[in-house]
């Protein structure tokens, strides 16, 4: 393991009788901040699992911060763990919730209770800190939690689901929270299926589905593997069937079906790159003009559709081929 290597997966696999939660995964990363991006269900919340030491893997091992975190419970007071589940107490004020976990990390009291304040100050929750948690708001309990999982100064803190149930104010605000922390230089590891919310705090990303890892890289090189995927496009134009012939003769044309009554086209694509340029030729060459162009737009949500397409096996939904008559 190298000085910076945050954590790695050699295919693990974790099995819940015949039902996959995580499914095969190797991956490396080194330190830094990363969104773990999945619909509910897809195995996010078993992989934080597996990386707190919480669930064990059938197959294959797991390493944190360069140590089993099952088998070595040292490594679990360099993570942060903010869960997804919520604070469930009731007559216990944040100040004495986060006391009592800092002593559970062997704070000493007087450390912890400065400490506490800080954090306190941090999380925006001083005027409230002395009243029980049952009386707060949801944004308020998740900044709560967020104090908690930071009040040990951890290496690695990991969010699941951070976002959830939270109004637009209390999302800002706890974005900021993680973009400050990312920016103090510690490692980040976020669980969300929304996202432009994960964009807002990270360029790094991991795809996961099925409990599979679909892709992972920066949104630049998803971007880029956006554009070599097949996808769906719809077209008006001066000459709607001129066109449909022109693409029917392409290769990379997957589907095809035109529309008359509108003289609208819908395809799918295997070559989008391809495309564009043949698009770009064929409006000087036959004087086609182009009015109106819908399509994948390089967002990173496209890019996720067509992943758990191609991971599911499912094909476009468009016609096949029409021939024109």
């Amino acid at each position: 393991m190298s000085e910076n290597e945050l954590l790695r997966l050699n295919h693990a696999t974790l099995l819940y009788g015949n039902v996959i939660g995580v499914n095969d995964i190797d991956v490396a990363l080194p330190t830094g901040a990363y969104a773990l991006i999945g619909p509910n269900g897809a195995g996010k919340s078993t992989l934080i699992g597996l990386l707190t030491g919480a669930l064990k893997p059938t197959l294959g091992d797991v390493r944190v911060l360069g140590s089993d975190p099952f088998r070595s419970p040292s490594v679990l007071g360099r993570i942060g763990l903010c869960p997804a589940t919520d604070i469930l107490l009731h007559n216990v004020s944040a100040r004495k919730w986060l006391e009592l976990q800092l002593a559970l990390s062997g704070w000493r009291r007087r450390d912890a209770s400065q400490r506490v304040q800080e954090l306190l100050e941090q999380v925006d929750l001083v005027g409230a800190a002395d009243r029980p948690l049952h009386t707060y708001s949801l944004g308020m309990r998740q900044r709560c939690k967020f104090a908690q999982a930071i009040a040990h100064r951890p290496e690695l803190l990991i969010l699941d689901e951070p976002f959830n149930g939270l109004d637009p104010v209390a999302r800002h605000q706890l974005t900021q929270l993680l973009i400050e922390w990312k920016e103090s230089g510690r490692s980040l590891i976020i669980a969300n299926h929304v996202l432009h919310e994960a964009e807002k705090i990270t360029d790094s990303f991991l795809l996961i589905y099925g409990g599979r890892l679909l892709a992972s890289g920066t949104a630049g090189e998803l971007h880029r593997l956006l554009s070599s995927l097949p996808q769906e496009f719809e077209i008006e134009c001066n000459d709607p069937r001129l066109l449909a012939s022109l693409l029917a003769r392409e290769t990379w044309t997957r589907s095809l079906d035109l529309e008359d009554a509108q003289g609208r086209l819908r395809i799918a694509i295997e070559k989008p790159l391809e495309f564009y340029a043949a698009l770009c030729g064929w409006s000087t060459s036959h004087n086609l003009q182009i009015d109106r162009l819908l399509g994948a737009d390089g967002d990173i949500s496209q890019l996720f559709r067509l992943l758990v397409s191609k991971h599911r096996g499912e094909v476009f939904h468009s016609s096949p081929i029409k021939r024109l008559s």
